[in-house]
């Protein structure tokens, strides 16, 4: 079939040329090209000596000669130099081949075919570029023909496909890719030829023919033209990118992991409660790092027990039948249809493999992994179900201070990427921090309970009792994310059927504060048996507070002391003076005195807040008690307010804790106290649990302490009072005032013990004391007798000699009497003795020994 040879031909490159030469060695016959090559038209050419027409003068006779050979009928073939006439006699090279011919009257002649070596060396030397870069290249290269079929391929894309370079001519995409990715090459190679727009980096993946790795290619794709610009393909270069692929998978996973333990320190740890704890490391760890998950802690820690050293799971607690008592306190799930969280252990699931309900008691089994990962304190693979839909599960033991604390399963279903290496690590560090977290809440729980319950211990128990007081309390912690704090309050009764009612708050938290607390209340117990004035007992308080505060333990002069001189500090209690100085103990408190008889109430403040009274009828107002500086700062002194209550009023003692937080200033807490106090009267109970739950106190920021007293003052026929001149015969009118009281009290019983206990006193009073004396007896839960006069002498028992005839006075009040002391007041002292009232039971009579006793 007659075909015109498209344009761009090979002899378009090479120029070649022909012309014949006659019998007689001229040129005879002359080509257009050789008109091209040579530079010499056929009119110029043909009747020529092509020796003398074209090559230099000094090989001119060797060319006659090669004529000469070749008209004798002798092929040749040769480089021939020759003159080109049209480039100004510039010197060419031709390779010439010459075949031997007859004419037509069979005379011999010569065909010569000329080829100008300069293209052909061009064409070499392209040919060779072309082929050291197709060829050696370390990438694939491959050439696909117009009907996508591969013309040629390198031994590169051979070594990754299979077989030999030439193996691959005629394949198609069909044989190396998948059908997805075959038809999204085949269509990107019909763009590039139909555009000539070139297409980088196309990616593509598959596993190679012959293989199973899923590989990674990426793919740069040109169109290839002919000199002419004839489109002949297009040339394609292949490369392997698995191992980038891998490195950047690797490098996003590393970027995630660190991204997840960065939102792990952020979100882990914010609550002290356990199971909160639990409950942030799965929000972290589900869906971002797998799609189930469940926390289990040892049973012994939720309970409060202590460690074992080493683990919460001590070997004799570890048997054939499992490991020790776990409770689920948390899973998560990120698949709607699936189990809260995965089966621990392999093939489907029967009724006893469901997983733990959230809340409950378990163990594992003795040889799970779960129970391995417990004792061993490494992450164990717990197989997935091949029926179910778990893939793997990393069993990960939560170890904080070489203690382990629990289990951490993490699961990742069917059709997730299984777990890897570095994905084990990451498991093991988000675990290890919740493990942390999860120990410090523990231990602040332990510290938070034992703080809790070595306040309530120091509290009153139960509701007070008082002469002339109805009195109720409550005392309210903060919730478990508070630390315990210092308030307190407390009720102790004086001598004279008088009440201290007392209310503190040591500033700071946590054990130290509550430790403090206790220390100041038995502080104030101390100094109200004293019987001192209130802002006499602040003011001790003070010394007391500026004591706890002191390295030295209340010694806190630093400069000239005692009567050696200077005494100048060691530097180990510089150290410790400086290391503590954090440690100085500030306290709010308010300490009042109420007296029954006359109602009235005297008040000191120590920092504290101002007490709020209601009476019948008015509205509740805040006592104006100058607040004095807290305890533990020293310096000031402390002022007292007396107050007479009217009966049924309300006094109300509080912390700050009821009238103050962050969301409310104290100028409105003290408002919204007023306005709940001035309500309608109610049973003091009931009035307790009405401030409460009024006023906003479930911020639990702080602990509160409520006091509350309804004044009921002694009836006056509850009350003896006299006065008794300075002389001899007042001893005899005080027994008889004393026994005719006794009897209209029907008080018979005690007359006897009151009349020898009454004339003690009253003559101590008139060999010892000063002015007038005053005698009074108080009728309430018990009888009270006080004799006072104005001397300013505290009387002292002491042990009479056996020669002495008086002294055993005292001795003998302390005998009889279940109680008796002293006081100063404000124009003398005050001695005073305390009786059961009867109970029907026979009065015990004093022993041999006690009597004794006083000789």
């Amino acid at each position: 079939m007659w075909q015109s040879s498209p344009p761009g031909s090979i002899y378009d490159y090479i120029r070649v040329a022909s012309f014949s030469i006659g019998p007689d060695g001229l040129i005879e016959q002359w080509s257009s090209r050789a008109a091209g090559l040579f530079g010499m038209s056929s009119t110029e050419a043909v009747g020529r000596d092509p020796v003398e027409a074209f090559m230099p003068a000094e090989l001119r006779s060797d060319g006659h000669r090669r004529v000469g050979e070749i008209l004798d009928g002798k092929e040749w073939t040769g480089l021939v130099p020759f003159r080109m006439p049209g480039e100004g006699g510039a010197h060419g090279l031709a390779e010439v081949y010459v075949m031997p011919s007859l004419t037509g009257r069979g005379e011999r002649a010569a065909l010569c075919i000329v080829v100008d070596v300069r293209a052909l060396r061009r064409i070499e030397t392209d040919l060779a570029a072309s082929q050291a870069i197709f060829g050696q290249s370390p990438f694939g290269f491959v050439l696909f023909g117009t009907d996508f079929a591969v013309v040629r391929a390198n031994q590169r894309f051979a070594t990754v496909f299979g077989g030999a370079a030439e193996d691959h001519r005629g394949r198609t995409v069909e044989d190396y890719l998948p059908r997805a990715e075959a038809d999204r090459l085949s269509a990107t190679l019909k763009r590039v030829l139909e555009t000539g727009e070139s297409v980088t980096d196309l990616q593509l993946v598959g596993p190679a023919p012959g293989g199973t790795q899923r590989r990674h290619w990426s793919m740069n794709l040109y169109r290839v033209h002919s000199g002419a610009g004839r489109p002949v393909g297009v040339a394609g270069l292949a490369t392997d990118v698995t191992r980038r692929h891998i490195a950047a998978r690797e490098a996003a996973s590393a970027r995630r992991n660190l991204a997840l333990l960065n939102e792990a320190s952020a979100r882990i740890g914010n609550s002290l409660d356990l199971e909160t704890t639990a409950r942030e490391l799965l929000d972290v760890a589900v869906p971002g790092f797998c799609d189930l998950a469940a926390v289990d802690l040892y049973q012994g820690l939720l309970t409060g027990e202590e460690a074992a050293p080493g683990s919460w799971a001590p070997a004799h607690r570890e048997s054939a039948g499992g490991s020790a008592e776990l409770r689920r306190v948390a899973h998560a799930s990120a698949v709607a249809d699936a189990l809260p969280t995965a089966v621990a252990g392999s093939g489907p699931p029967g009724p006893d493999d469901l997983p733990p309900a959230l809340g409950s008691v378990h163990r594992f089994p003795f040889g799970s992994a779960c129970a391995m990962a417990l004792r061993s304190g490494r992450v164990e693979d717990v197989p997935g179900d091949e029926m179910g839909f778990v893939q793997s599960t990393l069993a990960v033991p939560m170890v904080a201070h070489d203690t382990v604390v629990g289990l951490v399963q993490f699961s990742r279903t069917k059709g997730s990427e299984p777990f890897g290496e570095r994905d084990r690590g990451l498991a093991t560090e988000l675990a290890a921090r919740a493990a942390v977290c999860i120990d410090n809440a523990r231990l602040y729980r332990r510290e938070h309970e034992r703080a809790l319950i070595l306040q309530r211990s120091l509290l009153p128990p139960g509701d007070p009792e008082a002469a002339g007081l109805d009195i109720a309390c409550r005392y309210l912690p903060g919730n478990t994310a508070t630390e315990v704090g210092g308030d307190w309050f407390d009720v102790i009764e004086l001598p004279g059927h008088r009440t201290a009612l007392v209310v503190g708050d040591v500033m700071g938290r946590g054990l130290r504060a509550a430790v403090a607390m206790g220390e100041l209340r038995t502080a104030v117990r101390t100094l109200a048996l004293l019987d001192l004035e209130p802002a006499e007992v602040l003011s001790a308080l003070d010394e007391v507070a500026r004591g706890l505060g002191s390295p030295s333990g209340g010694e806190r002069s630093e400069g000239l002391g005692g009567s050696g001189g200077a005494q100048w500090p060691s530097r180990a209690a510089q150290k410790s003076r400086e290391a503590d100085l954090s440690e100085v103990y500030l306290a709010t408190c308010v300490y009042a005195v109420y007296d029954p008889v006359t109602r009235r109430c005297t008040f000191a403040n120590a920092g504290h807040l101002p007490p709020a009274v209601v009476e019948p009828g008015r509205p509740a107002r805040l006592i104006e008690v100058p607040p004095g500086m807290p305890l533990g700062v020293g310096g000031e002194p402390f002022e007292e307010v007396e107050v007479e209550l009217s009966e049924n009023a309300l006094l109300t003692l509080y912390t700050d804790g009821l009238v103050e937080s962050r969301d409310q200033p104290l100028d409105e807490g003290l408002a919204a106290l007023r306005a709940v106090l001035t309500g309608p009267q109610m049973e003091l109970e009931d009035a307790c649990d009405h401030v409460l739950s009024t006023l906003d106190t479930q911020h639990g920021e702080d602990d509160i302490a409520l006091l509350m007293a309804r004044i009921q003052g002694l009836p006056a026929e509850a009350v003896g009072d006299w006065t008794l001149p300075r002389e001899p015969r007042s001893v005899g009118r005080a027994r008889e005032l004393a026994r005719g009281q006794l009897l209209a009290w029907d008080l018979d019983d005690l007359v006897d013990t009151t009349e020898l206990l009454v004339s003690e006193l009253v003559t101590n009073a008139l060999r010892y004391g000063e002015g007038e004396i005053r005698l009074r007896l108080l009728r309430d839960r018990t009888l009270v007798c006080e004799v006072w006069d104005a001397g300013l002498v505290q009387p002292r028992r002491r042990r009479a000699r056996d020669t002495d005839e008086g002294g055993r006075g005292l001795q003998l009040v302390g005998l009889l009497s279940a109680a008796w002391g002293s006081r100063r007041t404000p124009r003398g002292k005050t001695v005073w003795f305390e009786l059961a009232l009867p109970d029907g039971a026979p009065a015990a009579e004093l022993s041999v020994e006690q009597l004794l006793s006083m000789y």
